[in-house]
């Protein structure tokens, strides 16, 4: 049995995951981080919890006999790609990532890109009084210290001090629709929008909803994967890495659904 592990819980990681599994010869194991208290579970052997580092994960690898690591988290998912990256070249096993291809401004954008969420809380006071924030619940820190405006944050689960003073907490998950979000932006007086270039199509109607109000959007740039780590942009690509026969393949479709630990 070829023995394949899928490290995320985005819906890539999913399909992937609903893709491959039924094949005879496979054997997949998906592996989530457990920082939900209810994740979507995919099709397939799961396991949840860390590894304990690179040093855990190429244990895993070895004791498990795993042929084939696929790197298939959020694109912001930085320690955990780097963490698979030295565990894969520790023990000699393939590594492939899967990332849903980034966002690209269209005609009537008012994007302001910067390289951390850091940056973002900096900048925001200069741009609005009133922000939509949507960098996920562990992002929230980093705008601890923003005065002057009214933050508006979506997540998927109550998000942990330190917490902005002036922040209402919106719990949803998506995939969020463009009437929603036009909703969203109207209730709550929305004048700028914060996040991450996640890419996809679930989370996109904010943009669409932003260019359409001529609002600025602040967008946080994706970090850059491991150096010499192959990357495809959807689940057909890489079944074609894997030598797989598509045509024997079920459930390749688009991605674009946020992880489930992260709101954007």
């Amino acid at each position: 049995m070829r023995h394949i592990l899928i490290l995320g819980g985005t819906t890539e990681a999913r399909q992937l995951a609903a893709a491959l599994a039924p094949l005879p010869g496979l054997r997949v194991t998906s592996s989530l981080a457990g920082r939900v208290s209810a994740p979507r579970l995919p099709v397939g052997e799961v396991r949840v919890g860390g590894f304990g580092g690179p040093a855990g994960l190429a244990h895993w690898l070895r004791e498990h006999q795993v042929q084939t690591l696929i790197d298939a988290t959020h694109p912001f998912a930085r320690v955990i790609s780097r963490n698979a990256a030295e565990a894969a070249a520790a023990v000699h096993v393939p590594l492939l990532a899967l990332r849903r291809p980034s966002w690209v401004p269209v005609a009537g954008d008012r994007w302001h890109p910067v390289d951390s969420l850091e940056q973002a809380a900096a900048a925001l006071p200069g741009l609005g009084r009133r922000a939509l924030l949507t960098t996920g619940r562990l992002g929230l820190a980093a705008f601890a210290a923003v005065a002057g405006v009214h933050l508006v944050a979506r997540s998927v689960e109550q998000p942990d001090p330190p917490l902005p003073p002036d922040l209402t907490v919106l719990l949803a998950r998506g995939p969020f629709r463009l009437d929603g979000e036009r909703a969203v932006f109207r209730e709550h007086r929305i004048d700028v929008l914060v996040t991450k270039d996640s890419g996809g199509a679930a989370t996109a109607p904010k943009l669409a909803v932003a260019r359409e109000l001529g609002l600025p959007v602040l967008i946080v740039r994706r970090p850059e994967l491991p150096a010499g780590v192959p990357e495809v942009p959807d689940v057909a690509g890489v079944v074609g890495e894997l030598g797989l026969d598509p045509g024997n393949v079920s459930s390749i479709g688009p991605g674009g659904e946020q992880h489930p630990e992260w709101s954007t």
